[in-house]
C-alpha cells in the first residue's frame, strides 16, 4: 500500500461554504478501502497555534497572515503546544483538538469547489479559545494542570455547536457560534459602550443590526466542578444527550447538562483501606444506542459492563470481560503492560476495542472469557520492557480508533508510527507521520521494523526507533476514510485517495 502525500501548514482562513446538516448513526464507507490495498494522501498537515499566534487571533487579516509565515518557516513549539486530545464532530465537518495548554482548536473543513477537487479533505483553523487555565487546590497544595484530557462533541440541534473538554479536575461545556451582524443605536449607550449620561438623552431609538465580519465565538454554557477527587480520564455523552458521565482512577460520576452543582455517583471502587487499593479505572464509555450501559476498563486490563437499570450504584457490573494470562509470557511488567488505556463501543454497538500497551483486543459483547480478535502493535518491543520501564515510556496512554464502518481500527506507536488492522482481511500496514517525509504528492511506502539479523533498505532497526516521538491520539471521520493524526504539536489529515 502507498501513502501520497503533500503538505500544507494551515492558513488561518476564515470561514469558507455552507455547513452539512448534521446527519443520524454514521453511514457506511463509500469505498470500503483495506490497510493491505489501495492508496492515501496526506491533505495536510496542521500546526497547532501557538501562545503567539493566539494573540493574533483578534487582530486583522494581515497581521494573521504574517504570524502564519512566521510559524509556517519556523514551527516554533512548547510543552503547551503538544497536542493531548483529538476529536472529530458527529458530521465530521469540524475537528477538534486540545493541548497541554489548555487550549481548544477547532478547524473546519474545506470545503470542495470545482477548480479545487483534490482539497476537500483539508482543514483550516476556525476558532481558537481558551477552555482551562492551571490552578492550585490550597487545601491540598496541589497544582492542577491545565492540560485538556479529552473532547467530546454533542450532535448538533441549531446554526451553534457545542463540545464538553475536561482537564484533571473540571469539566466545561462549550457553545461554538457565528455571528456576522452587531447591534447599533442604543439608547443608553454609545457606540462605544460607554454609558452616555441621562440629560444628554433626548430621543428614543430604536436598535438595529447591523452586518459586521464573520466572528466565531467560544462561551462556556456549563461548568461542571468539585465532584472529582482524583484525575478526570474519561468522559462520555451519552445517547439520550441529557447526560454524560465522567471517570477519574476510582469514581464514575453521572451529569445532566442542565445541572452543574451535582452528579450522581455510579460506580465507586475506592476500598475503605487505601493501602488495599489494587486496581484504578482507565477509561470508560457509555454505549452508543442503550443509554443505560456503559462500560470501562482497569489498569489489571479487565472490562466491565454496567446496566443502570440494575442498580444505582453499579459496582456490581452485568458483565466481566477477561483474557486468562499465559503462565509461559510472565513476566515483572505483565501487570503494566496489561493495563488498559482506552476503551472504545464500535459503532453498531456489539464489539469493544481495547488498547494495552502491546495489543489491541476486539471482545464480542456475548463473549466474556476472551478477546475474538488480539493485533500485536509493536510485539517487537517486548525485549525492549525493561529500558522502557527506565526511560517510563512503558506507562504511555495509547489510544485507539475505529473507521466509520468498524471494518478497520487503528492505533498509535513509537517513532510517529501508527497502524492500521483491516478486520476483513486480516492485513496490517504501519506508517509515519513525519514532517521529515512530508514532500507534496510523495509516495510514503508502509514502515517496517527489522526485529534482528540482516537489515534490508527500506526497513528500520528496532535499536533506532524514536520513542519521544510517539502518536498517543488519533481520531477517524464518523463516514468517510479521513484520519487526524497528532504528533506532538502537529496534527496530520490523511484521506482515501478515492474518497
Amino acid at each position: 500500500m502507498a501513502l501520497n502525500q503533500a503538505s500544507q501548514l494551515y492558513s488561518g482562513s476564515d470561514r469558507l461554504g455552507p455547513w452539512c446538516s448534521p446527519t443520524g448513526s454514521p453511514a457506511p464507507l463509500s469505498c470500503e478501502t483495506g490497510c493491505g490495498e489501495g492508496s492515501w494522501i496526506l491533505v495536510c498537515r496542521l500546526l497547532v497555534p501557538t501562545q503567539v499566534s493566539l494573540l493574533s487571533m483578534e487582530e486583522d487579516i494581515d497581521t494573521r497572515k504574517i504570524n502564519n509565515s512566521f510559524l509556517r518557516d519556523h514551527s516554533y513549539a512548547t510543552e503547551a503546544d503538544i497536542i493531548s486530545t483529538v476529536e472529530f464532530n458527529h458530521t465530521g465537518e469540524l475537528l477538534a483538538t486540545g493541548d497541554k495548554g489548555g487550549r481548544v482548536v477547532i478547524f473546519q473543513r474545506e470545503q470542495e469547489s470545482k477548480n479545487q477537487v483534490h482539497r476537500r479533505g483539508e482543514y483550516n483553523v476556525y476558532s481558537t479559545f481558551q477552555s482551562h487555565e492551571p490552578e492550585f487546590d490550597y487545601l491540598k497544595s496541589l497544582e492542577i494542570e491545565e492540560k485538556i484530557n479529552k473532547i467530546r462533541w454533542l450532535p448538533q440541534q441549531n446554526a451553534a455547536y457545542f463540545l464538553l473538554s475536561t482537564n484533571d479536575k473540571t469539566v466545561k461545556l462549550w457553545k461554538v457560534s457565528e455571528r456576522d451582524k452587531r447591534p447599533e443605536g442604543y439608547n443608553l449607550k454609545d457606540e462605544e459602550g460607554r454609558l452616555r449620561d441621562p440629560a444628554t438623552i433626548t430621543t428614543l431609538r430604536v436598535p438595529v443590526l447591523r452586518p459586521m465580519d464573520l466572528m466565531v465565538e467560544a462561551t462556556p454554557r456549563r461548568v461542571f466542578a468539585n465532584a472529582h477527587t482524583y484525575h478526570i480520564n474519561s468522559i462520555s455523552v451519552n445517547s439520550d444527550y441529557e447526560t454524560y458521565m465522567s471517570a477519574d482512577d476510582l469514581r464514575i460520576n453521572l451529569w445532566n447538562f442542565e445541572i452543574t452543582n451535582q452528579s450522581f455517583n455510579i460506580v465507586d471502587i475506592k476500598p475503605a483501606n487505601m493501602e488495599e487499593l489494587t486496581e484504578v479505572i482507565t477509561a470508560a464509555e457509555f454505549h452508543p444506542h442503550h443509554c443505560n450501559t456503559f462500560v470501562y476498563s482497569s489498569s489489571k486490563g479487565t472490562i466491565r459492563l454496567c446496566d443502570m437499570r440494575a442498580s444505582a450504584l453499579c459496582d456490581r457490573h452485568t458483565k466481566f470481560f477477561e483474557e486468562p494470562e499465559d503462565p509461559s509470557n510472565r513476566s515483572f511488567f505483565s501487570e503494566i503492560i496489561s493495563s488498559i488505556s482506552d476503551v472504545k463501543f464500535s459503532h453498531s454497538g456489539r464489539y469493544i476495542m481495547t488498547r494495552d500497551y502491546l495489543t489491541v483486543k476486539v471482545w464480542d459483547l456475548n463473549m466474556e472469557n476472551r478477546p475474538i480478535e488480539t493485533y500485536q502493535v509493536h510485539d517487537y518491543l517486548r525485549s525492549k520492557l525493561c529500558s522502557l520501564y527506565e526511560n517510563d515510556c512503558i506507562f504511555d496512554k495509547f489510544e485507539c480508533v475505529w473507521n466509520g464502518s468498524d471494518s478497520v481500527i487503528m492505533t498509535g506507536s513509537y517513532n510517529n508510527f501508527f497502524r492500521m488492522f483491516d478486520r476483513n482481511t486480516k492485513r496490517d500496514v504501519t506508517l509515519e507521520a513525519s514532517r521529515e517525509n512530508s514532500k507534496p504528492r510523495a509516495i510514503l511506502k508502509p514502515r517496517k521494523v527489522c526485529v534482528g539479523g540482516k537489515r534490508r533498505k527500506d526497513e528500520i532497526s528496532v535499536d533506532s526507533l524514536d520513542f519521544s516521538k510517539k502518536i498517543l491520539h488519533t481520531a477517524w471521520h464518523p463516514s468517510e476514510n479521513i484520519i487526524a493524526v497528532a504528533a506532538t504539536n502537529n496534527l496530520y489529515i490523511f484521506q482515501d485517495k478515492v474518497n
